[in-house]
């Protein structure tokens, strides 16, 4: 390369283009042809011109200026691209491509589609939990059982780790209750345990005091006595 043109190349300067636009473009709801248009804009921009003439994108990308113009009306539709009006000190206006609003809707739907797969893994390992605790007692649940476990998780706003750590903690025990497993959790909430981490130091911090295994007691429903008849001992007047 002869130093002339390279003098030429380094003089275009550069645009950097995020993956995260060339991955996600299409769920802007952008075509091809839309999505060079964007791009062709942001050069502009990043060489310092912030309002190109519709003629010169046209050339650039080889289309009519019509059809160039037809694609930033349709931008500024979809509300991805906006031309803003501003005054100079001597009241003189001045318009200019923004991007801003493309680079939201970007943030929007990158985080709309991590809430979707965290929604589908926490959906999924619901059904885990559910199959892992019939695994352990060697039963299928009871429907109070699997409410049970359904108000832990969207009342009590228990973590799925948190109540397999529970069940675990139960089933070292050999007590294969959804009370015991409760009571465990109740205990570690009352001491804001609340991550694995969390439940870990607890567990570390026991074995060093040389404290045994915690138990946790089931209350058991008081039995009500009930007065036996002496059927024997008949003293009624016939």
């Amino acid at each position: 390369m002869n130093n002339h043109l390279l003098q030429k190349w380094l003089k275009a300067g550069n645009t950097t283009i995020s993956n995260v636009l060339l991955t996600h473009y299409k769920s802007l709801g952008l075509s091809n042809e839309q999505l060079i248009l964007v791009l062709q804009l942001k050069s502009f921009i990043d060489a310092g011109n912030d309002f190109p003439d519709t003629e010169v994108i046209s050339k650039r990308m080889q289309i009519s200026s019509s059809d160039a113009f037809q694609m930033i009306h349709e931008l500024i539709n979809k509300k991805l691209i906006i031309i803003e009006t501003e005054k100079n000190n001597e009241g003189k206006t001045r318009d200019s491509y923004r991007l801003d609003l493309l680079w939201d809707k970007l943030a929007m739907v990158i985080s709309q589609q991590e809430n979707q797969q965290r929604f589908e893994k926490q959906h999924l390992s619901e059904q885990d939990l559910f199959q892992l605790f019939e695994a352990e007692f060697g039963r299928p649940l009871s429907p109070i059982e699997i409410q049970t476990i359904g108000m832990w998780l969207d009342e009590d706003h228990y973590a799925i780790e948190l109540i397999e750590l529970a069940l675990r903690e139960a089933v070292l025990n050999q007590v294969y209750s959804l009370k015991y497993v409760d009571r465990i959790l109740l205990n570690w909430e009352r001491k804001n345990i609340r991550t694995k981490d969390q439940v870990e130091k607890e567990a570390s911090r026991r074995r060093k005091a040389g404290t045994k295994t915690q138990t946790y007691s089931v209350s058991k429903e008081p039995t009500t006595k009930v007065p036996l008849h002496n059927w024997l001992n008949n003293n009624e007047n016939s």
